[in-house]
Parts: structure tokens; C-alpha cells; sequence
């Protein structure tokens, strides 16, 4: 079998000079991802000032017009209030049934009539 060798044909300076200074192709790379974080965030930060000023404008509209006449929740207060008019509003009322029907369901099957095996 034949041996390859560990060094390639034709070897550039570009591949002669990474094998030398491995850090030349890293370095970069870390700080192109460490300026695109910084560069993104204002962006980021951006975004999220919108949604704030958004939220205030909302909160000041509802100073102006709903906290003015606004009632305290109390829980047992809307029981008491849901309760009584749960009571009133219904009365039983029996459905017809269809004709035929008996009146506590439908009746057991009838079982087949008994052959006699002795004829």
C-alpha cells in the first residue's frame, strides 16, 4: 500500500502561514462575532424603547378615562350577584318523548323465539 504523505502537493503561502499562525484565522472570526453582538444590541434595545413608549401611551389613556369610574372587585360580591339570578331564570320543563318509547328508556330486546331441536 502506498504512503500519503502529511503535506500537501502544492502547498500556497496562505496555508503555509495559517499552519504557522493558527490565531490569524480565529481572531478575526471572534472579533467580527463579538461586533456584530454590540451592533445588533442597539437595534435590540431599540425595538424593545417602541413597545415601552406603546405601553405608555395606553397606561396615560387609561388614567384619563377608565380609573375614574372604576369600582372595587370584591369576589363574594359577584357570587352573591351571580347566584341569586341563577335561581330565577329557569324553571324544569319536561321534553317530550317520542311515541313509542317507554317512559323510563328503551326497552331490553325481545330474545329470539327457542327452536326446538327435537322435530
Amino acid at each position: 500500500m502506498a504512503v500519503f504523505s502529511s503535506r500537501p502537493w502544492r502547498e500556497t503561502p496562505l496555508n503555509k502561514t495559517i499552519k504557522k499562525y493558527p490565531g490569524l484565522f480565529g481572531v478575526p472570526f471572534v472579533l467580527i462575532i463579538v461586533a456584530a453582538s454590540y451592533g445588533l444590541s442597539t437595534f435590540t434595545q431599540t425595538r424593545y424603547d417602541l413597545h415601552d413608549q406603546k405601553v405608555k401611551q395606553l397606561t396615560k389613556e387609561q388614567e384619563l378615562n377608565l380609573d375614574r369610574n372604576r369600582k372595587k372587585f370584591d369576589i363574594r360580591e359577584e357570587y352573591f350577584r351571580l347566584n341569586a339570578g341563577a335561581k330565577d331564570d329557569w324553571e324544569p320543563k319536561r321534553i317530550p318523548r317520542p311515541k313509542g318509547l317507554p317512559e323510563w328508556g328503551v326497552p331490553p330486546p325481545q330474545p329470539p323465539p327457542k327452536k326446538d331441536s327435537d322435530s
